[in-house]
């Protein structure tokens, strides 16, 4: 390991490690694939993750740092590796300066033992049968995943402290970000280079007609701040196209249906943009996008999609804000069991509530007629209708005021990987009380609805943008936190 002076040259360094590394698999794996030369064990030593040490060792009582990250909570070796380090340059010195600047630690770099899969540096759609060679060939001489290095152990509480080995830096390590960096590309049909920070999780695709249609208008607005629009497939429209470009023919011209949970990017120039997810319906889908989504590391994921109104007074068309949840999801009863309460973020749930007031126009007793907060439930199970006889009083004692299929899970989820949460759901009909939307209504509904909804979402996000520094809540984290967010 070679100790740097400070956190600008740290990165430098785990870029160059990580590139030489990478570039070194890579040139093994083409020769292999065209010549059958396989890797000596020297060359396969260059195959690592890079890795970053920080040393703690206070001569004095530690200093009390209110923040909620980049903190020690002892004196000692913290360690992690790390991918794409040129990408994640920003996250890694916003973290790295206040912890050298407020505890005065050392900073170690070098290669670790962890090597690099090769499916992580094969870049999608490239050609790996060449030569006759086959996948237990590449298994043979090159490293692969594999599953047991690969976890949520610090996220989920589960990691011991093993004496002599080094505490955990960060919640998760380079094989870990690279399992799901992989996994964003084929669930979102996108580059993971293109996800921005503030994201928006639907569970409806007219969602996704509208923010293409606002995404071009601020394209064409605002081009000092906004770069592209990137959408499933890879096609993209950018800042100088988006005066011109037709909304129906971009929504067209992307293959979004190849793609189990398309993803749509608002890259602004900042690096601070807007990315909006169709998750489509259920728990399953809602765990499976956040649990890679969350080694970004963005500073925001909101859900706004449809529920069902539980109560008499609702109306379809109006929104719920959830102030807690009822989990009936069960896909996180391991992990968080359904005992373990998900709070809400304070900052969040004014945002919400203010761009709500924007957006209308309402204030007062005019907005509160529209926008309820309560309990959401979260059911796994659409069907839940067939056991009312079973789940009324639930309901009745949870005193919810909406039903949906996602927002518990992904609220869970985002305590559990310590990204801030939120929930704004619109109401689309009313299954206890018989409301449903009419044929002849309903696209007048969703045109306003829909339309007016994404609009909340949006504002709310650029809220939270401007003043993101008090939106990293000590909420989400445990008394042994790792130093990093």
């Amino acid at each position: 390991m070679e100790t740097v002076a400070d956190p600008e040259t740290a990165v430098d360094r785990l870029a160059a490690l990580h590139a030489a590394a990478t570039e070194s698999l890579k040139a093994a794996l083409a020769r292999f694939l065209s010549d059958g030369v396989p890797p000596d064990h020297a060359e396969r030593l260059s195959f690592r993750y890079p890795e970053l040490r920080l040393t703690y060792r206070p001569s004095g009582p530690m200093p009390r740092i209110k923040r909620a990250t980049a903190k020690f909570q002892g004196p000692g070796l913290y360690a992690t590796t790390v991918t794409q380090p040129a990408h994640f340059r920003a996250y890694l010195l916003e973290q790295l300066r206040p912890l050298v600047a407020d505890y005065g630690c050392t900073i170690e770099v070098g290669l670790s033992a962890q090597e690099i899969p090769y499916p992580y540096v094969v870049e999608p759609g490239a050609e790996l049968a060449r030569g006759g060679q086959t996948s237990s060939d590449l298994a043979r001489f090159f490293p692969t995943p594999m599953l047991s290095s690969v976890g949520d152990e610090v996220a989920d509480g589960l990691w011991l402290d093993q004496g002599d080995e080094p505490r955990p830096l960060s919640l998760f390590d380079g094989p870990r970000v690279d399992y799901s960096l992989r996994r964003l590309v084929h669930y979102t049909g996108s580059d993971w280079r293109h996800l921005q920070p503030w994201i928006l999780l639907t569970n409806y695709h007219r969602y996704v007609d509208q923010f293409v249609r606002v995404g071009l208008r601020t394209l064409a607005e605002a081009p000092e701040r906004y770069d592209r629009l990137v959408l499933p497939g890879g096609l993209a429209v950018t800042a100088g196209e988006a005066a011109e470009a037709d909304a129906d023919a971009v929504i067209a011209a992307s293959p979004w249906h190849r793609f189990q949970m398309p993803a749509y990017h608002l890259v602004a120039r900042d690096g601070q943009g807007t990315s909006l997810v169709n998750i489509g319906v259920g728990p399953s889908n809602a765990k499976t996008i956040t649990d890679h989504l969350a080694v970004m590391r963005p500073h925001c994921w909101l859900m706004v999609g449809h529920c069902g109104g539980l109560r008499q007074s609702q109306t379809i068309g109006d929104y719920v804000l959830a102030h807690a949840y009822l989990r009936r999801d069960r896909i996180l009863d391991e992990l968080v069991p359904p005992d373990v309460p998900i709070p809400a973020l304070a900052e969040v749930q004014v945002a919400l509530q203010e761009a709500a007031a924007a957006v209308t126009g309402e204030r007062a007793e005019a907005l509160k007629r529209r926008l309820r907060t309560g309990t959401v439930v979260t059911y796994d199970d659409r069907n839940w209708e067939l056991r009312w006889s079973q789940e009324r009083r639930r309901i009745n004692l949870s005193r919810a005021i909406g039903v949906d299929m996602e927002s518990g899970t992904i609220a869970a989820q985002g305590y559990r990987l310590r990204v801030p949460y939120g929930t704004l759901l619109c109401i689309s009909d009313k299954p206890l009380h018989g409301e449903i939307k009419l044929p002849g209504a309903a696209n007048a509904f969703y045109e306003r609805a829909v339309g007016e909804h994404l609009l909340i979402g949006l504002a709310t996000l650029d809220t939270l943008r401007r003043d993101r520094s008090q939106l990293h809540s000590r909420k989400l984290r445990s008394f042994d936190e790792p130093p990093f967010r």
